[in-house]
């Protein structure tokens, strides 16, 4: 498709149909989501595996803790697929409601369908909004207990010369809810723990949490970002419409930038 006008100015013009914060919030949740499902899944395995070769003897006392491990990976399948789709419908709405875009296209115009598409996604986004809050509350229980586990071993290093005192600092992952209270042994004491802290599967877990528990947060910043614009956008045409209720046409391209630039 030819352009009338310079090659510069073409550019420009397609530059501007592009909606900039639509795609960086829909970067931001694909990022976080990827962390978070990623490093969630990895960190629930080695969580298992720990569990089962450190607190629990018997197969029966963590038999719960994998089911409900299990559970969570396959939430973590559908989290993965559902936002991979969100994030791509996330980006054309960005494209079809952008004033750039109608500008491009050469309708400055909010139609019943854009108003009732934003109007759609600003409630998803919200309630989306409101399910990761709890997400990213939860996620960053496992970090609580790890980073209690590790500062537990620090403490254990600085003692090293007292043993009695050391046998008195444990960790029980049957106060956490891991296991049952009848669990063998449920807990990890003095040297045993500390060699714990010491294993590749200790650390592993630990930053795999952490790195978790950042990908919540990123995607809980990219909703919570583009439920702002949503807003913002729909604001912005609600004023548009009551300076011409017959639509933008006649308020110049200049006052259309400036209240409803999206």
């Amino acid at each position: 498709m030819s352009c009338p006008i310079g090659c510069y100015d073409c550019c420009m013009k397609c530059l501007g149909g592009v909606p900039y914060c639509s795609l960086v919030a829909t970067l931001l949740c694909f990022s976080g989501i990827a962390l978070f499902c990623g490093c969630g899944h990895q960190a629930l395995t080695e969580t298992e595996r720990l569990i089962e070769t450190y607190f629990a003897r018997n197969l029966q006392d963590y038999i719960t803790l994998a089911y409900l491990i299990q559970y969570f990976q396959y939430v973590i399948y559908g989290l993965a697929s559902f936002f991979f789709l969100y994030c791509i419908v996330l980006l054309a709405e960005g494209f079809y409601t952008t004033s750039a875009a109608k500008q491009t296209f050469g309708e400055f115009r909010s139609t019943l369908c854009g108003r009732c598409l934003s109007s759609t996604f600003i409630l998803i986004t919200y309630l989306l909004a409101v399910v990761w809050l709890l997400v990213f509350a939860f996620s960053a229980l496992p970090v609580y207990f790890f980073y209690n586990m590790d500062a537990t071993c620090q403490t254990i290093t600085v003692l090293t010369e007292t043993p009695a005192s050391i046998n008195q600092l444990c960790i029980d992952a049957r106060q956490y809810g891991l296991l049952p209270w009848n669990a063998l042994p449920g807990k990890a004491c003095g040297m045993t723990l500390s060699t714990v802290c010491k294993t590749r599967e200790f650390r592993v877990t630990y930053d795999l949490y952490i790195a978790a528990f950042a990908g919540a947060g990123i995607t809980l910043l990219a909703l919570l970002a583009r439920f702002w614009k949503l807003c913002r956008s729909s604001t912005a045409k609600v004023s548009v419409e009551e300076l011409d209720p017959d639509g933008v046409e006649g308020l110049g391209v200049e006052a259309v930038r400036d209240v409803a630039v999206h």
